[in-house]
């Protein structure tokens, strides 16, 4: 018989009992989400990212943004008076991965989108404390030097629509041209510049 005492001096039955615990635990937090609309489908308004928007979005990746700036309002009176609406789900279903999080080294990203002008962003990329003076981000010169990757763009947007994203194939057929002559901070900057704006022109 399985007693409270048996099972803390077993230490390897413990470990497989706890592990079992948050294993279904787990599972009964998760797997309701996959059933519910507001998490599975999109906000009214939301749009699957532009060619430039995604490579802009790689770029944000690559460089780290995440590690300083969260993708997500808490739904706080604070969080909202400072930066807008609360994230919600159906905002973040294409993308992969979102970029949720609780850093904030630098403010919220979240609804940035058309917060600032495009030559606010350039300024800010380039020599951040040109424009945020007490800002300790690191300038970013050399993005608006580097072409943006048109390499696989194709074979990015071809993966995401098999996973749901409706991308349809004029759309793909074009996204190289889309891409021509533009930059990395091109790229980043119209990333940026849509962040949020499916809620926030919503309301």
């Amino acid at each position: 018989m399985l007693t409270h005492d048996t099972i803390e001096r077993n230490q390897a039955l413990l470990i497989v009992l706890v592990i079992l615990v948050v294993a279904v635990g787990g599972l009964v937090e998760i797997v309701p989400l996959y059933f519910q609309k507001s998490v599975t489908e999109p906000v009214a308004g939301l749009r699957p990212y532009t060619a430039l928007q995604l490579t802009g979005r790689d770029v944000y990746v690559r460089e780290g943004c995440y590690n300083c700036h969260s993708q997500m309002v808490r739904p706080f009176r604070a969080e909202v008076e400072r930066y807008g609406h609360y994230s919600v789900a159906g905002e973040f279903v294409y993308d992969r991965p979102f970029q949720w999080g609780s850093k904030r080294t630098g403010p919220d990203l979240h609804r940035v989108g058309g917060r600032y002008s495009d030559d606010w962003h350039r300024l800010h990329l380039a020599n951040p404390r040109s424009v945020v003076p007490e800002s300790n981000m690191p300038a970013y010169p050399w993005l608006e030097r580097t072409p943006a990757n048109a390499r696989d763009i194709e074979a990015k947007m071809r993966a995401l629509a098999r996973l749901g994203v409706p991308y349809g194939a004029e759309e793909i057929a074009k996204a190289r041209e889309e891409l021509a002559g533009r930059s990395e901070m091109d790229a980043l900057i119209a990333y940026l510049q849509v962040l949020g704006t499916a809620v926030k022109n919503r309301q």
